[in-house]
């Protein structure tokens, strides 16, 4: 009998990187360790001190197998270092030596490598990748609300005249509409404003196509059950692990993940969630390609207070919209150690919650999917 994941000691030192070059040199060599079949696939850019960049995915047990385990990571690039994290606990932990029968395991790291190494948490054009799943040949989403403050929400200035007024303008709407609303305007996705937040692109990013890519080359779409789940951080209460699903009400694949995952379970649509209604999420591109044979959720981390996310997303997209972003000034480097920080609190009180929860919640999907 396997041992319960829990009965391993957390490393954290070992599990959680210094930057996106670390982490990929250690998932590389765990992954290989563990017998997994390694795959890359090269991102054309490079990192902020030329390295190269890759998203690199590992395949543990069947190839056959008809249940697969998806664990994929930095969907928002520098949130990557929670997802790095916890796919190398589970290697650690010898999750790989412990899969049910019929049962394979898909590591994904870095699906934004870019943003990973960066300290953005968009990808190389500026696209927010779970704002980038729609159908591009049809009409892209509207948000007014977005319309009204793109400029405010990112000013030309970080200080002086135009971002006071920004600020104020900022203030009187949420004043007259309310959180709930600024919240749907600021992070619901846009598909107008390419300088501003959670901007949704005008077309596939190579995030978006390398994601699509890897679940044809795995011919995931023949399994008959796939478990995802997608590492996130930046919302609900610090160190939480929420697992959050926008799958349609009344669907089987909304069903299964509640019994899979229990009353933790929250529903953007219903209510219940941290977060707000989305457009575009890359579950939904899960579900294009795979349909309901896919139980997707979202796991994510608390951190910072909603509005600490705002500043710190308005002074990375000011960076880069309007500043040159070299990576050795000032004030660069002040500006990618906050985003850095609110989206990776770096104490280990906080990692040591997202591995136990990363392993309560992996458990979880491998007992669902042996119990179909």
């Amino acid at each position: 009998m396997p041992a319960h994941p829990f009965t391993h000691p957390f490393d954290l030192a070992a599990c959680f990187s210094r930057d996106y070059a670390e982490a990929r040199t250690r998932f590389l060599a765990a992954a290989t360790d563990a017998g997994g079949t390694l795959r890359a696939y090269d991102n054309p850019l490079s990192g902020p001190r030329g390295e190269a960049l890759a998203s690199d995915t590992a395949w543990f047990g069947p190839g056959d197998a008809t249940k697969v385990l998806v664990l994929q990571s930095a969907t928002h690039g520098v949130e990557g270092f929670t997802g790095s994290g916890a796919i190398l606990d589970w290697l650690y932990a010898g999750g790989a030596r412990a899969l049910p029968q019929d049962t394979a395991v898909l590591a994904i790291h870095a699906i934004n490598p870019h943003g990973f190494a960066w300290l953005r948490r968009v990808t190389e054009e500026n696209v927010d990748l779970n704002r980038n799943f729609v159908d591009f040949a049809q009409a892209l989403p509207e948000n007014p609300g977005h319309d009204e403050l793109a400029d405010a929400l990112v000013p030309r200035a970080l200080s002086g005249p135009v971002f006071a007024a920004a600020e104020a303008k900022i203030a009187a709407w949420r004043e007259k509409h309310g959180d709930k609303a600024f919240s749907v305007a600021r992070g619901g996705g846009q598909y107008k404003h390419a300088h501003s937040m959670f901007y949704g692109g005008t077309g596939p990013t190579w995030s978006r196509r390398t994601l699509e890519a890897i679940m044809d080359d795995n011919d995931l779409a023949a399994r008959a059950q796939v478990a995802v789940i997608d590492y996130h951080t930046g919302l609900g209460p610090f160190g939480y692990g929420e697992p959050i699903c926008s799958h349609a009400e009344g669907s089987a694949a909304l069903a299964r993940a509640k019994r899979w995952y229990g009353q933790s379970v929250t529903e953007p649509a219903a209510g219940t969630s941290s977060s707000v209604v989305k457009q575009g999420l890359n579950e939904q591109g899960w579900m294009a390609k795979l349909g309901e044979r896919a139980t997707f959720v979202a796991l994510e981390y608390g951190t910072y207070t909603p509005e600490r996310g705002r500043l710190v997303l308005r002074e990375d997209h000011w960076l880069h919209a309007y500043s040159n972003a070299e990576w050795d000034a000032p004030e660069t480097q002040r500006i990618k150690r906050q985003i850095r920080t609110h989206f990776y609190p770096d104490t280990d009180d906080w990692r040591e919650m997202v591995l136990f929860r990363s392993r309560q919640v992996v458990r979880q999907a491998t007992a669902g999917l042996a119990a179909e």
